[in-house]
């Protein structure tokens, strides 16, 4: 048991009537701890060994003096730990080590600028937050398993600052887009723009230069538009991790969300199914209390929502625009990384929308590739569809495509691709095998992937290695998935054979001709006609036998 449970388990035991001898026998401890155990309830503190004595006790008072000039030295010519050891070896001919006099000097410095007034002080004063005028916003750095890699990605958050009301989202980096992004979603989930400022950090998305020691920052021309169109005043914080302090709200949100929600490391597919489960998450912690609070943050964020500035009718364009040339394999840089475009497009500038997780290309308007954003630096994302036009041409370049590769990875290039690819090249040639397979690719510009493997998989069956077979059977496939079933004659080849038949188009075209609305051939006019010749005939003879 403890001290305390022992005074005061020999205390009741003397209440009780026993001896001070038979206490002793009994908790087996001496005559003066039953003494003092009777007298006092609260045991006496322990005493504090006094300090060993060391080889450098005597060269102490030097030490102080010494960061005690230094208080008034000017600031580049204080003294370190190694210059005050070597004076203590050189003008003492003290017998010490370094590691005494480092030590000592990390307890006493602080103490001795103290003593000396000149320590800076450190006090955090509470502050009232109004409804509706202020809010926080920060990134902060999140790990994701996307698509089976580990990855690093950035947690956008807009906080208010009277609720607690917080609104999170994910994205690929912390560029400029998503920085613009993630206001116009957090703006839109809350209903509102808050009437007061908005404090940041001096990221670089907002803050181009940090004009000495004031509060005075030279803002990018976008974050000064953008926050024109939404009425946004903004708050810059002190440089540094003195900064932090001055938006902690949103310091410790990001903290919290990252600890409740982002561990374990959470394994998606996409960021937009990340983005789904984000905010899942921002709904169930409007129904916690902040600290000591009465009410739940949904609560105080009802009462908070009327008092938020509309927002603008209009829409602001948060992408960046990019004007690159086309290179001659057919591909863009972006920020360090590569993204391919349709080969008819080589030498030319297309026009480029940069959004935090994809981007999108132009060329006059008219949009002609969008990718995914590309997280890793130095990297490719290229679609085999841009290709095509010049694989026909050059076959041969078609199995060692990196597009193709990546295709595979992704999925759109299947096992069936494969085997009618091998089926094509053995029944034609390895040219024009590919050529053939190359056609089909083509094929899924108007027809829809799933029907267009559909379509491989009923000709490999049937050994019909041309484009038209396919495109013949992935349209079947997709009139039999939008059109009810139906009892569609087969030509004569196919009836009574139990196997898959592929038809010749002209033939397909011939048993599917739509309905003749159109009504019968009358011969009516035409009789009247042989009447009318009756009756003149008939006139003209009977003037003749007059």
């Amino acid at each position: 048991m403890s001290k305390v449970e022992l005074y005061a388990a020999i205390r009741r035991d003397h209440r009780g009537g026993m001896k001070l001898r038979e206490i002793e026998r009994k908790y087996n401890v001496s005559w003066r701890t039953v003494r003092k155990a009777v007298d006092s309830v609260w045991p006496e503190p322990r005493k504090k060994l006094p300090p060993r004595a060391t080889t450098l006790d005597p060269y102490k008072p030097i030490i102080d003096g010494i960061l005690l000039a230094d208080v008034d030295a000017p600031r580049k010519q204080r003294h370190t730990v190694t210059r005050i050891f070597h004076r203590l070896v050189e003008e003492h001919g003290a017998d010490v080590s370094y590691q005494q006099v480092r030590r000592y000097v990390a307890d006493r410095k602080p103490q001795i600028l103290v003593e000396s007034g000149k320590a800076p002080l450190e006090a955090f004063v509470p502050q009232t937050h109004h409804p509706g005028m202020e809010a926080e916003v920060d990134f902060g750095d999140v790990t994701v398993r996307l698509a089976g890699e580990l990855v690093t990605c950035y947690l956008f958050s807009f906080r208010l600052s009277y609720s607690g009301k917080a609104v999170h989202r994910v994205f690929a980096s912390c560029g400029q887009e998503a920085f613009f992004e993630g206001h116009v979603h957090a703006l839109q989930t809350l209903g509102g723009v808050p009437r007061s400022k908005v404090r940041y950090d001096n990221l670089k998305a907002a803050v181009a230069q940090v004009l000495g020691l004031s509060r005075a920052r030279v803002e990018t021309d976008r974050w000064i538009a953008f926050k024109s169109h939404f009425a946004i005043e903004s708050f810059y914080c002190r440089p540094g991790i003195e900064g932090a302090h001055e938006k902690g709200g949103v310091e410790g949100q990001i903290g919290y969300f990252r600890r409740n929600h982002f561990t374990p490391v959470p394994e998606v597919e996409s960021l937009a199914e990340l983005n789904e489960l984000v905010e899942q998450w921002d709904r169930h912690d409007g129904r916690r209390r902040i600290g000591s609070r009465a009410r739940t943050i949904d609560e105080y964020f009802e009462d908070e929502r009327p008092l938020l500035m509309p927002l603008p009718e209009e829409r602001f364009e948060t992408g960046r625009v990019f004007t690159p040339r086309v290179d001659r394999y057919s591909q863009i840089t972006i920020r360090t990384n590569r993204y391919s475009v349709p080969v008819r497009l080589i030498g030319k500038r297309v026009r480029v929308m940069l959004h935090a997780s994809h981007l999108v290309v132009y060329d006059k308007n008219v949009e002609v590739a969008r990718h995914e954003r590309l997280i890793a630096k130095s990297s490719c994302r290229l679609d085999l569809d841009h290709y095509l036009e010049a694989l026909v041409r050059k076959p041969g370049a078609f199995p060692g495509a990196t597009a193709l590769e990546q295709a595979r990875s992704a999925g759109k290039f299947t096992p069936v691709h494969d085997a009618w690819w091998t089926a094509a090249v053995r029944a034609h040639g390895d040219t024009e095998g590919t050529r053939a397979l190359i056609e089909v690719l083509l094929l899924g510009r108007h027809i829809a992937h799933e029907h267009l493997v559909a379509g491989l998989a009923t000709a490999l069956r049937a050994g019909a290695l041309t484009a038209d077979a396919v495109a013949l059977e992935a349209r079947k496939a997709a009139q039999t998935e939008d059109e009810p079933a139906a009892d569609i004659p087969l030509p004569r080849a196919a009836a009574g054979s139990g196997s898959a038949t592929v038809t010749f188009l002209h033939e397909w075209k011939l048993h599917h001709l739509p309905p003749d609305t159109r009504p019968l051939p009358s011969v009516t006019p035409y009789d009247q006609l042989l009447r009318c010749r009756r009756i003149s005939g008939g006139d003209h003879q009977e003037g003749e036998a007059q």
